[in-house]
């Protein structure tokens, strides 16, 4: 199978870039600036802006599958306008132009993955989130909607298109969890806000493997929630994060202080999102990792 990704250099799509290696497919790798790193071994790289048509998008012609990972991290900095509308244009202008390749492609690839995330549903309390749940209000919903909707063109197209509405990723060399781990190391670590708010992770591997899974199931369509199924609240993980690493876990940070430290993005690192992942576990996925200690053991130890 040809498989092109967009955002390939993100913590996600290394790793994937590497699994369908791993098992024998053609991958083409796109990139702003390619450079030979350890992660692209056995892909073949290509030169992408994220925005625009060009030689890249000659690769889509005859692929079996597209996926678009590309995206401004959102945890990059404090939000101000400026920086709130490159969040919105990074995925938009990305989704656009995959779309744009498909539609100019002969013979278009069977597969459109396109990367989403929990944030579409914004804060819910305890209320179940399957993927027929209801969109959310805050910034990062808003910007989760106008993402799967600039997917939703390749549908039309007769491509069978998923978007790909991700939790937490957990992996210690990125994201929330490499931020997670000093406080904790320095036993100064503890749960956000009250606690009590849902938090929906995914250990990496399981991301990974959802994905491949997606790629060639054939009936999976439309939105689908990558979170594992044992969801745990904040005090939960923090509990099970201090167990493995042998620390207290009981420096809370008042909600104030997330707001203070990070202003408007506090949204979405105080958000509850019951989130379940339906579609995968009727579809027969097996995730490798659902409970949350199993995974930081693992990740961890």
């Amino acid at each position: 199978m040809k498989v092109v990704i967009g955002g390939a250099n993100g913590l996600v799509g290394k790793e994937l870039v590497q699994a369908l290696v791993a098992r024998g497919d053609e991958v083409v790798a796109l990139a702003r600036k390619p450079a030979q790193a350890e992660w692209t071994r056995g892909a073949r790289l290509v030169l992408w802006d994220g925005k625009t048509q060009g030689d890249w998008s000659r690769e889509v012609d005859g692929a079996d599958a597209l996926v678009n990972m590309a995206g401004l991290n959102v945890g990059d900095q404090r939000w101000d306008p400026e920086f709130k509308r490159r969040i919105l244009a990074s995925r938009l202008d990305s989704t656009g132009a995959c779309v744009e390749a498909l539609r100019a492609a002969t013979k278009r690839p069977r597969v459109f993955l396109s990367a989403s995330a929990v944030g579409y549903y914004g804060s819910q309390g305890d209320t179940r989130l399957d993927e027929s749940g209801a969109p959310g209000k805050d910034f990062l919903a808003t910007v989760c909607q106008q993402w799967e909707a600039a997917a939703g063109p390749a549908a039309a197209l007769g491509v069978r298109t998923i978007q790909l509405r991700t939790g937490v990723v957990l992996a210690p060399e990125g994201g929330a969890l490499a931020k997670m781990l000093p406080p904790f190391k320095a036993f100064v670590g503890g749960p956000l806000g009250d606690g009590k708010q849902w938090f929906p992770w995914i250990h990496l591997a399981d991301e990974i493997a959802l994905c491949l899974f997606l790629l060639d199931h054939a009936t999976l369509a439309g939105p689908v929630n990558a979170a594992a199924p044992g969801i745990v609240n904040m005090n939960e993980f923090a509990k099970a994060l201090g167990k493995v690493l042998h620390r207290p876990s009981i420096a809370r940070v008042p909600a104030l202080a997330v707001r203070l430290a990070v202003g408007e993005f506090a949204d979405a690192v105080l958000a509850s999102q019951r989130v379940i992942p339906e579609k995968l576990q009727a579809a027969g996925f097996a995730f490798k990792f659902p409970e949350v200690e199993g995974a930081l053991r693992e990740l961890l130890g």
